[in-house]
């Protein structure tokens, strides 16, 4: 008897992830890919991009980079389409980019302050807006926020990026229930001091014993994603093993 042939077919998810370049979402693009997710890569930073994927493949990963600045709303909706086209719908988004400047409210500058809040917080949710749509049609999808310990507690010096990241916080809270009816999970990520190139290297170097490597932080996004179905990790807070730095 002649056995019929039956073909699998396979969906590889399509993972964007905004601020992809360094740090944690460096690490969070590598976690996605070593699971079998074709990542697409964005930032500003157009060769940190090109190594990543390159080093992506290497492992015998799928990545690709499509550099954009989201500090640019117009810009984004152009990056989108083109992940669509060239990968197809994008099922998992990681907001991830972040930029700041540690001064005090009046001694930072209107221009520091609004490329902040366009970067952190006009951005970030100029990304959502750009794959909701599809999202909410095919009645499936992840939006991952990375925000900050600084969205819920007070540090001097921080008015701009607290200001972005408590607002991605709130934002994330209401787009979560708004959302949760067509299938979508919608996961706030709130570490703690993490050793990235936000901070200075003399800060690093004084704290490195109280500070989360991006890795850490990134591989605990990956179990939030890997969760079953029928469960989501609505906010996840992450801190170093020592405690917060004061």
């Amino acid at each position: 008897m002649k056995r019929r042939s039956v073909e699998i077919e396979f969906h590889r998810p399509v993972v964007w992830v905004v601020g992809a370049s360094r740090g944690i979402g460096r690490e969070i693009a590598k976690e996605f890919a070593s699971i079998g997710c074709h990542v697409c890569l964005t930032s500003r930073n157009r060769p940190q991009l090109a190594a990543l994927v390159k080093e992506i493949r290497s492992l015998g990963g799928v990545a690709d980079s499509f550099p954009c600045d989201i500090s640019r709303p117009a810009a984004i909706p152009a990056a989108a389409k083109k992940i669509k086209k060239i990968v197809g719908d994008i099922d998992v988004l990681v907001n991830n980019a972040g930029i700041t400047v540690f001064k005090t409210f009046l001694d930072t500058t209107p221009q520091e302050f609004s490329k902040i809040i366009e970067t952190n917080l006009v951005g970030q949710a100029t990304c959502i807006r750009a794959v909701l749509p599809s999202m909410i049609r095919r009645k499936s999808g992840w939006v991952i926020n990375i925000l900050s310990n600084a969205a819920t507690k007070t540090f001097e010096a921080s008015a701009a990026y607290t200001a972005t990241k408590a607002g991605m916080l709130g934002l994330g809270r209401v787009l979560r229930e708004e959302t949760r009816r067509y299938g979508i999970k919608v996961v706030n990520v709130i570490p703690g001091a993490t050793e990235t190139e936000m901070w200075s290297k003399a800060a690093r170097k004084k704290y490195a014993s109280r500070m989360m490597s991006p890795k850490s932080v990134a591989e605990a996004v990956l179990a939030a994603y890997r969760m079953p179905d029928d469960v989501v990790v609505d906010e996840m807070r992450l801190r170093p093993l020592l405690g917060d730095i004061d």
